[in-house]
């Protein structure tokens, strides 16, 4: 099976990239949707560029889709670049949202290949607890929900603080794996990488809600 990988370098990406590997399926590329407008209801936009260094660690072709987002012109733009490729189907990292999943999968069809959601309806604690175990550096890029304050942007989570991560979800009443946008994520190195990208960023803190601009 060869496939593509829809990333936005966050941890389900991965997650779902990895999923693959270990079916023993062969990666195509990974594919990028880069938003050039201000909003977008269905893919990531911070930080995305750096899926390119996630490419590289891999050995793998990064394919970078510029769209502004606007529906229908993200799928769209998105179906074009992948009609290009010579793949079976398509891998993607979605946790719950059946905007995303259902948009994909009718791509997938239009395409006449097949559209693969690995983490699907996961428990969200145990997807996250299982990927800190398999050695996967998660950082926080990203927070925007009470409970999650500026000293957790730019930590990389591992078993003491992903206990406190629960401790919040509990207490604030958040999706611990992020889902509802609570916090972003980029995976600095995984079982998948060959080495660990580094990066420089700089931290922007509103009181509220905050994000790290990536250098």
């Amino acid at each position: 099976m060869r496939v593509a990988v829809l990333s936005s370098g966050g941890k389900d990406s991965a997650a779902a990239w990895w999923w693959a590997l270990c079916k023993g399926w062969s990666i195509d590329c990974l594919v990028t949707v880069t938003i050039t407008g201000e909003d977008s209801p269905m893919f990531q936009i911070p930080g995305t560029h750096l899926v390119q260094q996630q490419a590289n660690l891999a050995g793998v072709e990064w394919v970078e889709v510029s769209t502004t987002g606007k529906t229908p012109n993200d799928i769209e733009d998105l179906e074009k670049a992948l009609r290009e490729r010579n793949i079976d189907g398509i891998v993607s990292g979605a946790l719950r949202s059946d905007y995303q999943k259902s948009r994909l999968e009718r791509m997938a069809e239009r395409l006449e290949i097949k559209s693969w959601t690995p983490l699907w309806h996961q428990n969200g604690d145990a997807h996250l607890s299982s990927m800190v175990e398999n050695g996967f550096t998660i950082m926080i890029t990203g927070v925007s929900c009470e409970g999650l304050d500026d000293t957790w942007l730019g930590k990389t989570l591992d078993r003491t603080n992903l206990n406190q991560l629960r401790d919040l979800a509990d207490k604030y009443r958040f999706h611990i794996e992020g889902e509802g946008g609570e916090y972003e994520t980029l995976v600095l190195s995984g079982p998948h990488f060959n080495g660990e990208m580094t990066v420089k960023h700089t931290t922007h803190w509103d009181g509220v809600r905050g994000h790290l601009e990536f250098h």
